[in-house]
Parts: C-alpha cells; sequence; structure tokens
C-alpha cells in the first residue's frame, strides 16, 4: 500500500478521450462488411473518417497533447501530427505517470461522446455491431492493456432501448463501469428522460441494476452553447455549464432516482462551482410552487402532476449525482454544499482544456488546504467508491 503522501500524490480522471486507432473497427467487423464500417482514409494532406456518407476529420481541439496554448487550433490534425498517447494505451500510461494520473476513464471521439454517429447512421444492423465492436475494443484491448489503469466506459444503441439493455447487461458482464449517455436526448430526436411512454426506464433500470454510472459529457447532445446569434464563441464556450446544469434540474425533479434508488449520475466536464446556486434555487422553486404543481394546475402549458411534496433534493443530489471538475476554485469553495463525497477530478486529456501534463499540480493548488481525508476522496477516493473500481498501486514516484 502506498504512503499517504504518495497516495496524495496521484489522482484518477473520470473524463478523458480516447482518439480511437484506425483498427477499432475493421478488425472486428466480419470482413463482407468491413468497407462499411468505419475506416480511416487518407485524402491528399487530410485524414477522415469515412462511415457511411460521411466523412469525419479530427478537429484538431481534440489532440493538443503537448501543444503549447498558441499552437491551438481547430484545424483537422492527422495521427500523425497527434501524440501517441491520445490514441495509444501504453504511450497513454507514460503520459499519465508524468502527470500523476493513476487511473483515466475515457469517452469516444470518433463515435461522439455517447455513441451518436451509430444512432444517426442508416444500417441500424452494422451501427449496432459497431457499438458492440467500440465496446469489445475498449474493455478488451485499451483497458486490459493496463489493467488498474482505465475505467472501462461502454457505449450503447441510443436508437432501441431493448437492444441498449441486452449491451448494457453484456458490456457490464466484460467489466464496464459507467455507460456514455446523453445530457440532452431531445436535440438528437430522442425522447426525453421524462417521456410519458418511459421510453428510457428499461434503460435506466438496466444501468441500475448492472451498478454502471450514467456518465453524461457535456456536448453529448451535439449542440453548442448559443447566448445570441452573434456572440462571440469563447463567450458561449464560456457559458457552457449551463447546459449542465439543466441536465442536473432535469434529473433532480425527475422520478427516476425514486425508481431506481440505485441509479447514480455522473455529469462530466461540466464543472461544479454553478451547483450550490441551482440546488438552493430550486430548493426554493419546490418549496413555493410544489402543491399547485403536485395538483396538475397548468401553467402556460406546463404541468407536473404527481409530484411528490416531501423530496428533499439535497440529499437525492447527494445520494445520485457526482459532479466533476477539471479547474474550479469556486467549487471547491463551497464544499460544505457540495459535500465531499459527490465531486471528483478530471484531467481532459488530450482536448484543449487539459491540465496535462501538470494535472496533479493543478488538483493540488485547488484542493491542497483541505482536509488529507478530504483531498483524498477528491483525488481517487469518489471515484474508486463510485465506479467500483480498484486501481494499481502508483507504478512510479509521481511526476518521475
Amino acid at each position: 500500500m502506498a504512503s499517504t503522501d504518495q497516495a496524495l500524490n496521484w489522482l484518477i480522471s473520470v473524463d478523458d478521450h480516447v482518439l480511437e486507432p484506425p483498427n477499432v473497427w475493421q478488425d472486428r467487423i466480419a470482413e463482407k462488411d468491413r468497407d462499411r464500417a468505419p475506416k480511416l482514409v487518407r485524402k491528399d494532406d487530410l485524414e477522415v473518417w469515412v462511415y457511411e456518407n460521411r466523412a469525419v476529420p479530427t478537429n484538431g481541439l481534440s489532440a493538443v497533447a503537448g501543444k503549447k496554448n498558441e499552437e491551438f487550433s481547430p484545424k483537422p490534425v492527422t495521427y500523425a501530427d497527434m501524440r501517441p498517447g491520445c490514441y495509444d494505451a501504453l504511450a497513454r500510461v507514460q503520459d499519465m505517470n508524468e502527470a500523476g494520473i493513476l487511473a483515466s476513464l475515457a469517452f469516444p471521439s470518433f463515435p461522439r461522446f455517447c455513441g451518436q454517429i451509430f444512432y444517426e447512421a442508416q444500417d441500424k444492423d452494422l451501427a449496432l455491431r459497431c457499438v458492440r465492436a467500440y465496446n469489445d475494443w475498449m474493455i478488451d484491448e485499451w483497458c486490459a492493456s493496463a489493467p488498474g489503469r482505465y475505467i472501462p466506459l461502454a457505449i450503447m444503441p441510443l436508437w432501441d432501448p431493448k437492444l441498449a439493455v441486452a449491451e448494457i447487461e453484456r458490456a457490464a458482464a466484460k467489466g464496464a463501469r459507467g455507460i456514455a449517455f446523453s445530457e440532452n436526448p431531445e436535440p438528437l430526436g430522442l425522447p426525453t428522460i421524462n417521456d410519458p411512454s418511459r421510453y428510457w426506464d428499461p434503460v435506466m433500470q438496466a444501468a441500475a441494476d448492472n451498478e454502471l454510472v450514467v456518465c453524461m459529457h457535456v456536448g453529448s447532445s451535439s449542440t453548442l452553447p448559443n447566448i445570441a446569434s452573434d456572440a462571440p464563441f469563447m463567450a458561449n464556450l464560456a457559458w457552457g455549464a449551463t447546459r449542465t446544469a439543466g441536465t442536473m434540474l432535469q434529473w433532480l425533479f425527475s422520478d427516476l432516482f425514486a425508481k431506481y434508488p440505485n441509479l447514480k449520475i455522473a455529469l462530466s466536464e461540466g464543472n461544479i462551482g454553478w451547483m450550490p446556486y441551482f440546488l438552493e434555487r430550486a430548493e426554493q422553486v419546490y418549496d413555493k410552487q410544489r402543491f399547485w404543481a403536485g395538483r396538475g394546475v397548468e401553467f402556460e402549458g406546463h404541468a407536473a402532476s404527481e409530484i411528490p411534496l416531501d423530496i428533499d433534493l439535497r440529499q437525492r443530489f447527494r445520494d445520485h449525482i457526482y459532479g466533476c471538475f477539471i479547474e474550479d476554485h469556486s467549487g471547491v469553495a463551497a464544499i460544505d454544499v457540495l459535500g465531499e463525497d459527490n465531486i471528483m477530478l478530471e484531467t481532459d486529456y488530450p482536448h484543449s482544456d487539459s491540465t496535462w501534463p501538470n494535472s496533479i499540480q493543478v488538483a493540488k493548488k485547488q484542493i491542497g488546504h483541505l482536509p488529507e481525508s478530504v483531498q483524498y476522496k477528491i483525488l481517487r477516493g469518489n471515484a474508486e467508491r463510485l465506479f467500483r473500481f480498484t486501481p494499481a498501486e502508483p507504478p512510479v514516484p509521481a511526476g518521475a
């Protein structure tokens, strides 16, 4: 067992990203369908993922590890332009060692954050096989290449709840610890979590029954934040956490946590500084409005019939909702409101928000004033507990 000092010099990142190697689908799809499966194609100086009628380049902001801020650009990049840790699991481990990252959970890139590319596909039979191929690669190859260093996150076929349940159960049996979901399915053309037909209920029950954390990455609704039609891009980007606030409020006031007491959600790359305000505001609204809403009285087309009159929203948050942050001093300052058990760290490697290669230093600058027991929870303990994950022992002195 590592010493206390050693343990506090390593973190678990619950939000990183993998740039899938070119062989992910080509190695796992039957030969007769291989030409229609996702493949990386070189066109002059450009490299694109080709799938059905799409040609998808890799955004340069998705692979900036090792570059200076002044070199960042959204222009397409090739794999030769990337640091190997972007797509190679063993090279990634070396980068993790350098930054004090003991373990990492990675969201997909080409499939997008919750597998939207396969939901949008025309051939759903092939798309289902592509979803399974991705999960097999993630669990059997990426994570298995370095036991105890990677937390397996699976995707699912969003277009069919029965198929999604089957894939959740299959991935869980193989070792998955989380399932990627959309922050807001409605812009994708899918039912919301409040859908009267209960479209998502079987999926959420399967996630709860199999103890898979439902991980919702900002941007997984395939929409960009938009303050106004002519708002500067950086203003919109800075405003983006409001989408995650909306996600939290939707779930907080839904009946899913009451129906599935074991269900846990992680709000990935949404930050946490806004959480105290929206928790307080949710409690104010609930205190004042729950009686008429509970009676089903309509207000401008809105009603909330059968809403319980005795929900403890703060306890519901602490039992089910986990915030994830990269750099958020405001959120850390409000730890007495959020609770020390409900926040986790991210490094966002290799994206442009990443703290790599200074991840542990940036983390300690934010939380180093807290008691060591609380530091441990935020650095790694909460992630270990939530994802039922036992990391490897620190392989080298931190930062070596």
